[in-house]
């Protein structure tokens, strides 16, 4: 009888030989590789391949910590935990590179109805704001539907298929409105923002004749007519929140263990562009 810490054991490895397979396919496909000799020349404990489908392993087996990863595969790591973390967070900028590819490959497939949304990125618990110093120059205190946190904001655009065709963290104060106009620049279609978007001169400004339609759900209190495809173009709106959600939940977007910024940075990049692979 196969044990229980064997059967593990397979799938475990069966995970990363998987992601390090389309992550070697990938850098090939859009000739990304990257020299794997150190800065002295010596070559990399790590190479950035296996660095890269670490970070993903992590992100896709909703690994919460990278000493969590480091455990799963120690035994053939044969280097030390800080070794494992600095190649991590090295490949961070491979990550962003495949990311960005991805988006705009999206944008030339993409189905021509678009939505626009923030959600909230919070950095540490608000109590523990005051002594956050490692985030302190990006992260600010900000409002979302659940109160009042500290972090940063991640406003991004997804097709109806559910690619995911632009992307932008600021401080949560940022104008929504001028973040929209920043994202969707290169994007045409119908493009479909929630009440906090309500704005004609943005609806003015983005309107390209037979190219892009802006559609902003008006405020309750607005006093105007809705025809049947826009409140069902409106109703579709709910699925750029379930890409939050699965972003939080399932790909470790959200965390507070980092202790520098380049770890903050690494880990969001990493859980996009395990969301978006997957």
């Amino acid at each position: 009888m196969v044990s229980f810490n064997h059967l593990h054991l397979c799938m475990k490895f069966s995970l990363f030989e998987n992601l390090k397979h389309t992550v070697t396919r990938m850098l090939s496909i859009f000739k990304l590789a990257v020299s794997e000799a150190s800065a002295t020349g010596r070559p990399k404990k790590i190479a950035n391949t296996d660095a890269l489908a670490f970070a993903l392993y992590q992100h896709r087996s909703t690994r919460s910590t990278k000493k969590s990863v480091y455990d799963d595969f120690k035994s053939v790591l044969k280097c030390s935990y800080k070794t494992f973390v600095v190649s991590v967070n090295r490949v961070a900028l491979l990550s962003m590179r495949l990311l960005l590819i991805l988006m705009h490959l999206n944008r030339q497939t993409a189905h021509v109805v678009k939505y626009t949304d923030a959600t909230d990125i919070p950095v540490c618990l608000k109590k523990n704001a005051d002594s956050h110093k490692t985030m302190k120059n990006l992260a600010a205190f900000g409002r979302s539907s659940k109160g009042f946190y500290y972090g940063l904001k991640m406003t991004l655009t997804r097709d109806h298929y559910g690619k995911m065709l632009a992307l932008r963290f600021t401080k949560p104060g940022a104008n929504d409105r001028d973040i929209f106009r920043k994202i969707n620049t290169d994007i045409e279609g119908i493009i479909i923002a929630d009440a906090g978007y309500v704005s004609e001169q943005l609806e003015k400004d983005m309107y390209r004749e037979g190219k892009r339609w802006i559609l902003i759900r008006p405020y309750k209190t607005m006093k105007k007519l809705m025809t049947e495809w826009q409140y069902r173009l409106y109703r579709g709106r709910f699925q750029i929140e379930f890409d939050f959600r699965n972003l939080k939940m399932f790909h470790g977007l959200i965390t507070s263990l980092p202790r520098s910024v380049n770890g903050y940075l690494a880990n969001y990049l990493h859980a996009l562009t395990s969301f978006v692979l997957a």
